[in-house]
């Protein structure tokens, strides 16, 4: 028998250009799939009342690291180089499956809880063979969207980081692949989250990226991220290897040379940028428009909550705000005027959305409310004092909303959010992700002092 949800009477952002804006429209959505968006639709359905509201395709997150909710904001003043020592060296190896499945099923609801219908979780955090068995288990039972990057274990810096010669063990990502993704349908995906040129010696790189393509698995890679890394080259050293291609994401790019940038849009490649994190800790500027000039569409991501907020209304404003005041700068600077092409309000909520879906490879699937689409719907509460009155209902959800306006979310046509509340154990979770940290703690002070002894 079919399901019809009817969102009716609400601000539609379709974030579609052949829909576009429906002031007042309504939204039917038949056994998860969106059959119909116009100014008013007649169906035997569940009517959920929109009005007030401002509906919009869930946000998608193009790179976090799900796994570090148990220790969210340990690292509040951290440079990048502080993260690979207190995070990745000092309690990524003590994760046991445990922890990942208590970080993932938070991280998880913490997304849906904001509105972000959408994750790729990149989790370099599979010490043993149970860790990603863990991390899939919680991304499934929360209900999210989600393309589930495998990654290299933490079990050390010095071995997993910087010229590592230990590769990600092939048999387990085919057993994963097997195990879990073997029909490539449904809310769960696979990708390969791989280190990368400088931080692998090339057999390495080589070996990984050949798994990728031989199992048909997206490649998702940081590039680019401070000078240090920058100073790699990781794009032109894979281009030099033959690797480049469109099944890559390329997460930061914020010292791409122009080269690189060339390479990356030659070859097809998309891109991921976390812009409070790369200005907070010292990536460089949040590449938003390079991309935009280069002729690619950039996606946004959260990265690490040990340090920044979880949610896109963040990034969305860092981007909007860092982008802008580097214009702004150059040109007082140069003495020149402000050019008429800076980003827009508009323009962000269309990099959090539809240029996300692109990114993670499943527009297809999601990112605008398009008939034939999945029904990844936000409803965001524009009668809220930090919202009302709207005048610009895209200005309105990027530059006014925040995590608490989100009112309703659908992931799949499946209700996971209504009137501001998750449906969901949210204590259960809550329990779960406090007793990770309660261990990773008592972990962490037990090592030191073995250390020190």
């Amino acid at each position: 028998m079919t399901h019809r949800i009817l969102l009716r009477a609400g601000h539609v952002l379709s974030m579609d250009p052949v829909i576009g804006d429906l002031p007042r429209g309504d939204v039917l959505v038949e056994d998860g799939r969106i059959a119909a968006v116009e100014p008013e639709i007649s169906a035997d359905a569940e009517v959920l009342d929109m009005s007030g509201r401002i509906l919009i395709p869930g946000f998608v997150d193009t790179h976090r690291h799900t796994w570090e909710a148990p220790i969210r904001g340990v690292a509040p003043d951290a440079t990048l180089d502080d993260y690979f020592v207190d995070i990745l060296d000092t309690f990524a190896p003590l994760y046991t499956p445990d922890d990942v499945y208590a970080g993932n099923l938070a991280g998880a609801l913490e997304c849906l809880n904001a509105g972000i219908t959408t994750l790729v979780d990149w989790s370099h955090i599979n010490n043993t063979p149970e860790h990603p068995d863990a991390a899939i288990q919680a991304l499934a039972e929360s209900g999210i969207r989600a393309q589930y990057a495998y990654g290299s274990a933490n079990t050390s810096l010095a071995d997993y980081w910087f010229e590592s010669r230990i590769a990600i063990p092939a048999d387990d990502v085919r057993r994963i692949r097997s195990a879990h993704f073997a029909s490539g349908e449904g809310l769960l995906t696979m990708a390969l989250a791989t280190r990368g040129p400088g931080f692998c010696v090339d057999e390495v790189v080589t070996a990984e990226w050949a798994l990728a393509r031989e199992l048909g698995l997206p490649i998702t890679v940081h590039v680019a991220m401070g000078r240090l890394a920058g100073r790699f080259g990781m794009v032109k050293r894979l281009h030099g290897l033959g690797l480049l291609g469109p099944d890559t994401t390329y997460v930061h790019c914020c010292y791409l040379s122009e080269e690189e940038w060339r390479m990356v849009a030659d070859s097809g490649g998309t891109v991921s940028i976390a812009p409070q994190v790369e200005t907070q800790m010292g990536h460089g500027w949040p590449p938003v428009m390079q991309a935009i000039e280069h002729g690619l569409r950039p996606s946004l991501s959260i990265d690490v909550v040990t340090t920044v907020p979880g949610d896109m209304f963040t990034q969305i404003r860092a981007a909007f705000g860092a982008e802008r005041a580097r214009v702004n700068a150059d040109c007082w600077q140069a003495n020149m005027p402000v050019p008429d092409t800076m980003l827009t309000a508009r323009q962000m909520l269309e990099i959090a959305t539809v240029n996300g879906a692109h990114v993670a490879g499943l527009e297809d699937r999601t990112g605008s409310l398009t008939p034939g689409k999945r029904a990844d719907i936000v409803a965001i509460d524009a009668t809220a004092p930090n919202v009302a009155p709207v005048h610009d209902a895209a200005a309105a959800v990027t530059l006014c909303a925040d995590v608490s306006n989100v009112d309703t979310v659908l992931v799949d046509g499946v209700i996971r959010k209504r009137d501001g509340r998750l449906l969901a154990d949210t204590a259960r979770a809550l329990r779960l992700v406090e007793e990770s940290r309660d261990r990773l703690l008592a972990a962490k002070e037990e090592k030191e002092a073995k250390a020190t002894a």
